[in-house]
């Protein structure tokens, strides 16, 4: 028998991205790139504690004249937990789609929530289908918590300026982890483990980032 994407060398592990055995050169190669990783793989679990990128320069990072500090996540502590499981489970639910369409996702976003900074509302819609199917479902998702607030406190207590600075932190968490790949789910991944509905997320919390 031989690798199932290679056909040369000995395999040696299943690889439940292809259904099939493969050799661990092409594992290592072709994750992610190729083959779709379900998140679930062991060996794609085990490649991800020996993949961190270089972290980037504070000066690269994007939109800096946003300021996002450690108090403003404190105090908006419920958004940032809802923002961050409500972009997991709409990454999850949108098939195919991986870091780079998040990242066109939350660059829509901020986009249109600095308009609204100004008084202006208009939709910057993505061209990417899928980053634009996540983008709505994200904003679907922020007028349902708006509007349970204002049912329970009687006012919204979620301001544009709250939502603009989490979009922005979770964008410099995906500019962190994103791994390079074309396929790439390493912060789709992270937002799936820090989502409350997970059992790592109620131990940990790994958006909270140095």
């Amino acid at each position: 028998m031989a690798c199932a994407i290679c056909q040369l060398r000995r395999p040696r592990r299943f690889c439940p991205g292809v259904n099939g055995e493969i050799c661990t050169l092409c594992c290592g190669a072709e994750r992610e790139i190729t083959v779709a990783c379900p998140l679930d793989c062991p060996h794609l679990a085990d490649a991800r504690k020996h993949e961190r990128t270089e972290e980037p320069a504070p000066e690269t990072l994007p939109n800096p004249a946003v300021e996002v500090s450690e108090e403003l996540l404190q105090e908006n502590e419920a958004l940032l937990s809802f923002l961050g499981g409500s972009l997991a489970e709409a990454a999850l639910e949108t098939p195919g789609a991986v870091d780079f369409d998040l990242r066109d996702t939350l660059e829509a976003l901020i986009r249109t929530y600095r308009t609204r900074e100004s008084g202006i509302y208009y939709d910057s819609l993505p061209d990417n289908a899928i980053a634009a199917r996540i983008y709505r479902q994200i904003e679907e998702r922020l007028a349902r918590f708006r509007a349970e607030e204002s049912e329970r406190l009687g006012i919204s207590r979620t301001k544009d300026s709250a939502v603009l600075a989490l979009l922005v932190f979770f964008q410099r968490v995906e500019f962190d982890r994103n791994n390079g790949r074309r396929r790439g789910r390493a912060f789709i991944d992270l937002l799936r483990s820090a989502s409350p509905s997970s059992p790592a997320g109620h131990d940990s919390s790994p958006l909270l980032l140095p």
